[in-house]
């Protein structure tokens, strides 16, 4: 066999060694993710603790390929296969068996399960890109092994998108994680061929590791790992923007991710080209999407999800692709791997550690929107002040007129601001102002300038207002707002830009429930007719405690019992802020935890009426709507009780879900629809009511009309259950190119 052809055919080897490791890596992410949403939720902070344990797996699996690269290539090759065997007895990947972490320590407890439960075989395949690529080098007629990483992100790339779009729809999550380990087992397989490969070109002694290239600066390594923590960093902060507001699922979760990898694949390309007007291409994104970053009260729809994930492409090519070209040399390369590892978990440490405690609000977005500006490649565009034989005079003389005319496009962008959405008239001031801004790009200085001053034009002046005022807090499990309209004399509650819950200021009106709560809503009319339905006596269970709003259908006589996962929310009713359950329950118990695993310590028959209106942002957690949770709410149902299930939602149709649920298990349901008049503090709702005795269920229709479930197909095949269960055929994507 010549030599080209050896070459080829071992590149293709570790090529397809690379992308096997590589895919498995990427696609046990979101496995283990959705095998924990029974016991953690759906919340975004879940799945950027996840990122956080992911990425230290990662440096972890990074620092030891970089030590076993300083053995013999034979002494390498026994080491990772005797431990990649030794891990092999830990698959099938299944959920550590950890007890509950106790209110507040979730930020430690999550990553401490996801660790416990994946980490040998995360860490072990994690070592696969840069070990795989510093084997592929140790022949000399191999040639560069750069290009093999652009490799792997491709093959990361497909794990994550193959998850959502074929392993969870078409398998349950024990089938998924048995179809893993046999992957495992294939890249076992293609590890020994690959050290088998380098053993018969190489003698042990030639496949001693030799660094002969000069030390790397030390300012250099900084500034690896600041282009590489930024691009980290940004991916989960966009993350927590886009799941706020939507629903926080592996489908969506898996977008920012799947660009941060995709991102690789041009910026470690041997061809520099597409890296290049990418790069060229990142500054005027960054100048339209990031002036949108501090943007707390936008409109949902595809134009503000394109522009952020637009944004983060460009960026994460473009600070990626300047890492490449400083780049030491092939025998450099574990340690350029292992600093570039760091800098991914130093950013996100700081999005999923330390922001959510330094911050009220997702401040870490717009920051790193300004580091990434702050390290774009200046050499990406032109400099128009060597074109044309301009003098320094004259430059300066433009310079100032750019950046006054800027100053007037901002202040009229401020008004358009104020007026109206995001409008034409907008995104045309928008752009003009991105083109002031590239015309300063290679002054660095005065591009920053007007990059935040967009930041505080575009809804920055809003979103420092609030932080100032002290409207916001933040937990672990969300950002929320309370707003005090004096005019109208109303308060309100909003995780995200989702309203959760309003109450009048003072008076007797102030215990009126109101939003999705009115006396026209399923649970307004159950709740409000209690000693009708079961008597004077009514146990009463609320899942989600929002506002307290429900309380205020308390009689006397009544038993009630809140469950809510956040002690953030509970404050708002024991400071003051919201009334409802001082005025209305005061005996009301609040339990603290997963309404889930509290509900299943209760004695069976707790309750005769029990509402679940658990929301995470503007979606119900999967975990609270699968056939086991249904079954835990039964459990802690009296025979002659009411489940109602809150399933307002924009973009998951919830209505299937429950009618299969409620066919498989004989069930009574039917749904309250209330489209209370325009005007009104009364919001359009939908609750899912429920009874084991149809008869129960007609009691209730004699004292408001209710419909049937409208199921989607087969319902009795459409069971979600906590091994198996799918978002996909119920998703609204004509909603997502709607406004709110």
């Amino acid at each position: 066999m010549g030599e080209a052809s050896r070459g080829g055919a071992s590149r293709s080897l570790f090529v397809l060694t690379i992308l096997t490791g590589s895919f498995l890596l990427f696609l046990v992410q979101p496995m283990v993710a959705r095998m924990a949403l029974p016991r953690l939720g759906g919340a975004p902070a879940v799945w950027n603790s996840a990122m956080l344990v992911y990425q230290a797996l990662l440096l972890a699996g990074y620092f030891y390929a970089h030590r076993l690269s300083k053995m013999a290539l034979a002494k390498q090759a026994r080491i990772h296969l005797v431990l990649l065997l030794a891990a092999a007895f830990t698959l099938p990947v299944s959920l550590a068996d950890l007890p509950p972490p106790a209110p507040g320590m979730e930020v430690l407890w999550v990553p401490a399960l996801l660790a416990l439960t994946i980490g040998p075989v995360f860490f072990l395949v994690s070592a696969q890109a840069p070990l795989m690529q510093r084997w592929f080098a140790a022949d000399p007629q191999a040639g560069a092994p750069w290009a093999l990483y652009s490799a792997s992100n491709l093959g990361s790339f497909a794990g994550l998108i193959a998850y959502p779009l074929l392993a969870e729809p078409l398998m349950s999550v024990r089938y998924q994680a048995i179809g893993w380990s046999v992957g495992y087992g294939l890249l076992v397989a293609l590890v020994l061929l690959c050290a088998r490969a380098r053993r018969s070109v190489a003698g042990e002694a030639a496949a001693e590791v030799k660094v002969t290239s000069p030390p790397v600066p030390a300012r250099r390594i900084v500034l690896w790992l600041l282009l590489a923590a930024v691009p980290s960093g940004l991916m989960l902060s966009t993350t927590t923007h886009l799941t706020t507001d939507l629903v926080a699922m592996p489908l969506l979760w898996v977008i920012p991710l799947g660009i941060y990898l995709l991102s690789f694949v041009p910026a470690f390309a041997d061809n520099r080209r597409p890296a290049r007007i990418i790069s060229a291409l990142a500054w005027p994104v960054i100048l339209v999407a990031g002036g949108f970053a501090m943007v707390s009260q936008g409109s949902v729809g595809l134009t503000p999800v394109i522009a952020s994930i637009a944004l983060l492409f460009f960026v994460c090519v473009a600070l990626h692709g300047r890492m490449y070209d400083l780049r030491p040399d092939a025998d450099r390369l574990t340690q350029f791997y292992l600093v570039m590892s760091a800098g991914g978990a130093l950013g996100g440490a700081f999005t999923a550690l330390v922001a959510p405690v330094v911050f009220d609000w997702a401040w870490e977005h717009p920051i790193l929107v300004f580091a990434a500006a702050a390290l774009l490649p200046l050499t990406a565009l032109p400099d128009w002040r060597r074109l044309g034989g301009l003098d320094e005079g004259m430059v300066k003389v433009t310079l100032v007129a750019v950046l006054v005319f800027a100053a007037f496009l901002l202040w009229l962008l401020y008004g358009v601001t104020m007026e109206s959405d995001f409008g034409l008239k907008r995104w045309a001031l928008a752009v003009g102002i991105a083109l002031c801004g590239l015309v300063m790009v290679q002054l660095r200085g005065p591009v920053l300038l007007v990059l935040v001053a967009t930041m505080i034009v575009q809804g920055g002046f809003q979103t420092l207002a609030d932080t100032r005022d002290g409207l916001r807090s933040r937990s672990y499990f969300g950002i929320y707002t309370v707003r005090t309209y004096e005019e109208r004399k109303m308060r309100t509650l909003a995780h995200g830009t989702t309203l959760h819950g309003e109450q009048m200021l003072g008076g007797p009106d102030r215990r009126l429930p109101l939003t999705y709560y009115g006396p026209g809503s399923g649970a307004g009319i159950a709740f409000a007719n209690a000693p009708k339905l079961i008597g004077p006596n009514a146990r009463v269970g609320v899942v989600g405690l929002g506002t307290g709003s429900l309380a205020c259908y308390g009689q006397p006589g009544q038993a009630w019992h809140y469950y809510e996962i956040d002690p953030a929310v509970l404050k708002f009713s024991q400071n003051g802020t919201f009334t409802f359950i001082r005025d209305c329950a005061p005996q009301t118990q609040v339990v603290i935890g997963d309404a889930r695993i509290e509900l299943a310590k209760a004695p069976k028959g707790s309750f005769d009426l029990l509402a679940i209106d658990a929301f995470s942002s503007d979606a119900i957690p999967m975990h609270l709507m699968t056939n086991e949770a249904i079954g835990v709410y039964l459990d802690a149902l009296s025979e002659r009780g009411y489940l109602l299930i809150h399933i307002s939602n924009r973009f998951i149709e919830l209505e299937p879900v429950l009618a299969a649920v409620a066919k498989s298990r004989g069930l009574a349901a039917a749904i309250r629809e209330d489209n209370p008049p325009e005007g009104t503090e009364y919001t359009p709702s939908s609750w899912v009511i429920v009874t084991r005795d149809p008869a129960r269920l007609a009691e209730l229709a004699k004292l408001a009309p209710q419909s049937p479930l409208r199921p989607l197909g087969q319902p009795a095949r459409s069971v979600w259950t906590d091994d198996h269960a799918s978002i996909l055929p119920y998703v609204q994507w004509q909603a997502l190119t709607g406004r709110h």
